[in-house]
């Protein structure tokens, strides 16, 4: 009976059985720019039939010892923005905080991180590649965009890679994101504890498809299940400007208004109403509100920022590299911050308690 080939149970094997340098199959298993395309997937096919699987944890060990003076292990990671003309202003806030709490992580790490804005008017799409090569950059950030992205030209066969929003399609990555749905029940918890009735919801209509409605589903499934809410018909359009603001806020009356922006504020007082004193005004997002007092949710872009890195950094010492075959969203919570935008509260527990639950 012919003898079969033993499987390759160490890098030195499998360079054997390639005819490569136990350095060359090194690196192309840890993703290292240098190693041609070619020879990193042959080297993977070929680790992937012996059943060899590297372990990462080692491999920094044995990188930091090989390292001069011993100095700690670090990595590199890019987080990539995007030029976005239209994108809402208070956004750059927001971006900005996510970018803190992702530095702040890969310093704890051990890692470094590299920004890069792409677009038209600063780093073109299809030189990002060579830009991340070179840099030998393993593992990708991708912060919110406010339109539909697409990262297939993209080399993610050196990449780990993970989205800092809902959903990405082209490709399909990791995502960590806020909970909206459970954020905007949160906040209408807060409101019914506080005696409002006829909550009214403003939106961009951009800002909520983009996290496929959750918002204006979340509002409308909570005011379902309170017997005490009565909803105004939600105000969803391209842009809010004034004239289609007041038509609206005066047909339908809200006494509580839900929104993003601080010119909702303005608004509201345009149409005759002072807040808090007539209408209450919560903002669905406080990094976009700026420094001016205000009833919001505060969805932690911060921590958003920390939790992607962690995810990220979990990716390469795994080995895990490329696009997914099953991705994966991660949420976290948002938290409710007091202001002097609403009344206080009535009650001594929260609306969820009074809550008429569904058959």
């Amino acid at each position: 009976m012919k003898n079969e080939r033993a499987p390759a149970s160490t890098v030195r094997d499998l360079a054997r059985q390639l005819r490569l340098s136990p350095t060359t199959v090194s690196e192309a298993l840890r993703g290292v720019a240098r190693v041609s395309a070619a020879t990193a997937a042959r080297v993977r096919e070929a680790a992937k039939q012996a059943g060899y699987r590297r372990n990462p944890l080692i491999g920094a060990v044995m990188a930091q010892v090989r390292r001069a003076g011993g100095r700690r292990f670090r990595g590199a990671l890019a987080i990539i923005d995007f030029e976005e003309l239209d994108r809402p202003a208070g956004a750059v806030a927001f971006h900005g905080s996510m970018l803190a709490g992702a530095k702040r992580r890969c310093a704890e790490l051990g890692f470094s991180l590299a920004r890069f804005l792409v677009g038209p008017g600063s780093l073109p799409p299809l030189r990002l590649n060579a830009v991340l090569a070179a840099r030998n950059i393993g593992g990708l950030l991708v912060l919110p965009a406010y339109w539909e992205i697409h990262l297939e030209t993209v080399d993610w066969s050196r990449l780990a890679g993970v989205y800092l929003d809902r959903i990405i399609r082209h490709p399909a990555l990791h995502c960590v994101s806020v909970d909206h749905y459970a954020a905007i029940w949160m906040a209408m918890e807060e409101l019914s504890a506080r005696g409002y009735c006829r909550p009214g919801l403003v939106l961009q209509r951009r800002q909520d498809e983009r996290i496929s409605h959750r918002l204006e589903g979340g509002f409308l499934s909570f005011c379902a299940h309170d017997a005490r809410m009565t909803p105004t018909p939600v105000l969803a359009a391209p842009q809010i400007d004034e004239q289609l603001f007041t038509g609206w806020f005066r047909r339908n009356r809200p006494d509580v208004v839900l929104g993003h922006g601080r010119e909702l504020i303005d608004l509201i007082r345009k149409a005759g109403c002072r807040v808090p004193q007539t209408v209450g005004f919560v903002s669905l997002n406080y990094s976009m509100f700026g420094d001016r007092p205000c009833a919001a949710l505060d969805l932690q872009p911060e921590l958003l920022g920390m939790l992607g890195t962690d995810l990220l950094v979990g990716q390469l010492l795994r080995g895990e590299r490329g696009i997914p075959a099953a991705p994966s969203y991660t949420s976290s919570l948002a938290r409710w911050v007091d202001g002097p935008t609403v009344r206080a509260r009535q009650f001594a527990k929260g609306g969820v308690s009074d809550l008429v639950k569904p058959a």
